[in-house]
């Protein structure tokens, strides 16, 4: 039983909008869901990003990477709709803009016999103040997402699609682009704080994560590889003690291609995401296809 209820709070780690990842491990942000011009703001006007994400895990590893729990899997699909407003406003030099996640989730889980399966509004994501300087072919971007515990949450299933917390995100983007084509990366550092879910009295530790890519830009075929690091950095803690030898720390490492193309007037990208390694965490495949459109 205490497997069982550890994979419930494992269970959907890399999922965007679902809940009980963050307890006893995982993360609010859905790691690898950018990839190439992460800091890039677009022209004043506003947009829609839509990301499109299947992930599949059959397997929950404990803090060595080893298997955990037996007859695991996590199928999860979630439509990710991201608005964003790019204002023809200045501050201390950079660009303002503003954004808004709204992600739909359709989440299975099985662990050790039991099975659960949830659909439905996940927690939102708010940012009234994007900042985004270009300096030439290099742009950079300071922001701070919040993340809003909308979704449904019970703490006695096994699969949610709400946290039930709140989660404070600081983020720093980097992105190297030639309009003319040719090489071309970028970086997103993250690092989140988390409030206490008070139907469990547990509060999920600190963590770090990063999204980054390298990829050649031909024009209008762009090629490369992209990939994410993420890794707790203070214990959870349950009634205001430490949660078990390890605090339940988690870590996780994926790489895998990108490939981005324009049809019509649309951007259109597809990624690919294997996980080499994951401790406290499901591991699993990530697959995204990102399209963007001006309105």
């Amino acid at each position: 039983m205490r497997k069982l209820a550890w994979a419930a709070a494992l269970a959907a780690a890399m999922i965007p909008g679902t809940a009980f990842a963050t307890e006893n491990g995982g993360g609010a942000y859905p790691n690898g869901a950018e990839g190439l011009d992460i800091a890039a703001l677009p022209p004043p006007g506003t947009y829609l990003l839509d990301y499109a994400n299947y992930y599949g895990a059959d397997r929950l590893n404990d803090g060595n990477g080893d298997k955990l729990v037996p007859d695991f899997s996590v199928d999860a699909f979630a439509n990710v709709a991201r608005i964003v407003h790019v204002t023809d406003k200045k501050f201390l030099g950079a660009t303002v803009a503003m954004q808004a996640f709204v992600p739909i989730v359709d989440l299975k889980v099985s662990a050790a016999g039991a099975r659960d399966h949830k659909f439905g509004l996940g927690d939102v994501i708010v940012n009234p103040l994007v900042l985004g300087w270009n300096k030439g072919n290099w742009h950079y971007v300071l922001t701070m997402d919040t993340y809003v515990p909308t979704g449904r949450y019970n703490k006695n299933d096994l699969a949610n699609i709400g946290r039930n917390y709140w989660t404070f995100e600081p983020v720093a983007a980097v992105t190297y682009k030639n309009p003319k084509g040719g090489p071309e990366f970028s970086a997103k550092l993250m690092y989140d704080f988390n409030t206490k879910n008070k139907a469990t009295d547990y509060r999920s530790g600190q963590e770090f994560h990063a999204d980054f890519s390298a990829s050649y830009n031909f024009n209008p075929l762009t090629v490369g590889v992209t990939g994410y690091y993420y890794k707790q950095t203070t214990a959870d803690k349950q009634n205001g003690l430490r949660v078990g030898p390890d605090g339940f720390k988690g870590e996780a490492f994926a790489l895998g291609p990108v490939v981005r193309t324009v049809l019509g007037k649309i951007p259109v990208t597809l990624q690919w995401q294997h996980e080499f390694m994951a401790h406290n965490r499901p591991q699993g495949d990530k697959l995204w296809i990102k399209t963007v459109f001006r309105f």
